[in-house]
């Protein structure tokens, strides 16, 4: 355990934040007096009938009714009900504010800038209501995105969900399989689309795409076609299509349909790696409360804030940044390569936009690191104040990195959740330190605990990451699922009534959390189970490896440890580097980690949202098939990890 701390809040910054006036709203009201974050924690995974009223109160949740009974079914995983009787709108939630100060500030790798104001926003979203509720678009129906992160993503989604349908989007990098396995599931009426978009300096036309798309996709009445690479594209080609600007009304207000709390908002997919994606559909209570409660108490977002996070429409951190919009915050909505022209791209737009809260992936700070970049000496961020990282776990050399080349006064929170419950379990917290390596805090009103293979609850013990108590943001279900089975399959099957997430982790004695990677990707060899993050954590920080995946691959009665490394451009993995890597590991794992083979790649398979895929690695290995290789960014990188020599029996 490492007990100096990285950062530290000062008196000052903890005096402001908003999470100490929540703890002063309750502390002797609705709950004990309360002296510590654990102390609150514990009152709010205890007592979820006063602290998530609490929450709702605190951040101003606008609802047309109220509720009868907080939670009903208490015991119940799944089956528990939050919010009876509330009617709300989730859009009208976001657009709470409508005045001129910026919504919406787009940022293109090409260099083109846009902003939104609140209040142009919100007519803006007004006009596509109208338009969309012409078409007789409702609850119940499916409005669907495949788009570039830009402002017309938002407002689509904004006016969809103001006349109560439910919101699905994917980025435009995917194929047209990619789309069909997602859309073809949920059948949108109205498909938004851009003609292309841009990446890496290059112009990438979409409409082929879209083409073969529609070609197979059933349902869709109404195609709207975004001019994201031309000013006025040419829709002629597509069926039933028309360009944004034609179709909007001449709509002045929004008429927002109030709506139960658990009516389906959004549907997320899973990674879809192991086989056609799972449609997850999220409430529009549940998300909103958890976003809320992410932004303004972990994350003290407020109206002066400018935030930022490195995502794609098909990315959940997408429906995580768009909720800033309910703490009247200013949102940074970048479209493109974040290495394009080179490592400055995205901190140069942090200081030029005064960013405040800057998300990104664990795997662009180490690209970053990498490239031997400083963005702390080549750029004002004097607004910067926190630094969030999820996607994969943040290794302690990136920790350092960001102290050292980044900014020392700053709250660094590397969070983790998922798209399963579009949120997160473990997060940041502004009047916490932040120590090497690890998540700052289990999340308000989230009952996580680690577990052992029978089920105990431990410390400071690697397990198995859970939820043992009911939270608002757990999915209102799977989409065509209609009794259940595959939801409850999906999380609850390992450990009956308890949320099993699927993530290798350990609680710290700090109360913070390391996470080690997805358990199913684990490795065994000799019994010992060990997460790959453990191995990635070592031989990350060797200047030579830009990257790693480690797999189990079956050997005889055990299982050994393979290791891929991408090197430097120019390098070759030899004997001493091997001998080197190995060193690292032992020195500061155990033998165990060592892996016996280590074997250089060019590059490392990832998903669309830029995760490495360890599965799909181990079943090539194996010689089995990859079921979805259209989930994949790179689906030709796994060609090189297939029938390799090195592998074979000896």
């Amino acid at each position: 355990m490492n007990d100096e701390a990285l950062w530290r809040p000062s008196a000052e910054r903890i005096e402001r934040a908003q999470l100490t006036r929540f703890i002063a709203a309750v502390s002797g009201v609705l709950a004990p007096t309360i002296n510590s974050w654990d102390e609150l924690w514990r009152w709010s995974v205890d007592h979820p009938e006063h602290f998530w009223p609490a929450v709702w109160k605190f951040c101003g949740v606008k609802s047309s009714r109220h509720w009868d009974v907080v939670l009903e079914n208490a015991g119940a995983m799944p089956g528990a009900q939050w919010f009876t009787a509330a009617r709300l709108n989730f859009a009208e939630n976001l657009l709470r504010y409508d005045d001129d100060r910026p919504a919406l500030v787009w940022r293109g790798e090409d260099g083109r800038r846009s902003v939104h104001s609140y209040a142009a926003l919100r007519r803006e979203v007004a006009r596509l209501a109208g338009a969309l509720r012409a078409l007789g678009i409702g609850p119940g129906d499916r409005v669907a995105g495949f788009l570039p992160n830009c402002p017309e993503a938002v407002i689509a989604m904004l006016a969809a969900s103001s006349l109560g349908a439910t919101w699905s989007s994917c980025s435009p990098d995917f194929g047209i399989q990619g789309v069909l396995d997602r859309f073809g599931q949920i059948r949108p009426r109205v498909l938004f689309t851009a003609d292309g978009y841009h990446y890496n300096g290059k112009r990438i036309d979409s409409i082929e795409r879209i083409r073969g798309v529609l070609e197979q996709l059933d349902g869709v009445e109404q195609v709207v076609l975004v001019p994201f690479l031309d000013d006025r594209p040419d829709a002629s080609g597509l069926p039933n299509a028309v360009c944004w600007d034609d179709f909007l009304a001449a709509a002045t207000t929004v008429d927002f349909a109030q709506l139960p709390f658990d009516h389906p908002v959004y549907i997320l997919y899973s990674s879809g790696t192991t086989g056609v994606p799972k449609c997850i559909v999220h409430g529009a209570g549940g998300t909103l409360l958890q976003h809320l409660k992410e932004h303004r108490l972990h994350t003290d977002i407020g109206r002066d804030d400018v935030l930022f996070y490195f995502t794609t429409c098909g990315w959940m951190m997408w429906n995580w940044l768009v909720s800033g919009l309910a703490t009247g915050a200013t949102l940074v909505l970048y479209d493109g390569n974040p290495f394009h022209p080179g490592p400055e791209a995205l901190w140069q737009m942090a200081e030029e936009e005064g960013i405040t809260v800057f998300g990104t992936s664990a795997k662009y700070l180490a690209a970053v690191d990498k490239a031997d970049y400083a963005p702390g000496a080549s750029h004002r961020l004097d607004r910067l104040r926190a630094i969030l990282s999820t996607g994969s776990p943040l290794m302690p050399a990136s920790f350092d990195f960001v102290y050292r080349d980044i900014k020392a006064d700053v709250q660094l929170a590397s969070i983790s959740g998922g798209t399963d419950i579009v949120s997160c379990f473990a997060l940041g917290c502004p009047i916490l330190p932040v120590h090497r390596g690890e998540l700052q805090c289990r999340g308000l009103g989230m009952a996580v605990e680690i577990f052992d293979d029978e089920g105990r609850s431990h410390t400071d013990e690697p397990g198995e990451l859970v939820c043992t108590r009911p939270f608002p943001s757990m999915p209102v279900g799977f989409w065509n699922d209609p009794d259940g089975s595959k939801y409850r399959a999906a999380y609850f099957e390992r450990f009956q009534g308890v949320w099993h997430h699927g993530d290798w982790a350990r609680l710290t004695p700090h109360g913070g959390l390391v996470i080690y990677g997805r358990s199913d990707a684990v490795l065994n060899p000799g019994g010992v189970r060990i997460g790959t993050a453990e191995i990635y954590r070592q031989v990350e920080k060797l200047d030579e490896i830009v990257e790693s995946l480690a797999i189990g691959q079956d050997w005889g009665d055990d299982q050994r440890v393979v290791l891929f490394v991408r090197l430097r451009d120019g390098m070759t993995l030899d004997d001493a580097l091997a001998a080197k890597i190995r060193k690292t590991i032992r020195d500061n794992t155990t033998p165990r980690h060592v892996p016996a083979k280590i074997l250089q790649v060019r590059d490392i398979p990832r998903t669309l949202s830029g995760k490495i895929v360890e599965l799909a690695v181990r079943n090539v290995v194996h010689g089995r098939p990859v079921k979805n290789t259209d989930a994949l960014a790179n689906p030709a990188a796994l060609d090189e990890y297939r029938d390799r020599p090195e592998l074979a029996a000896e």
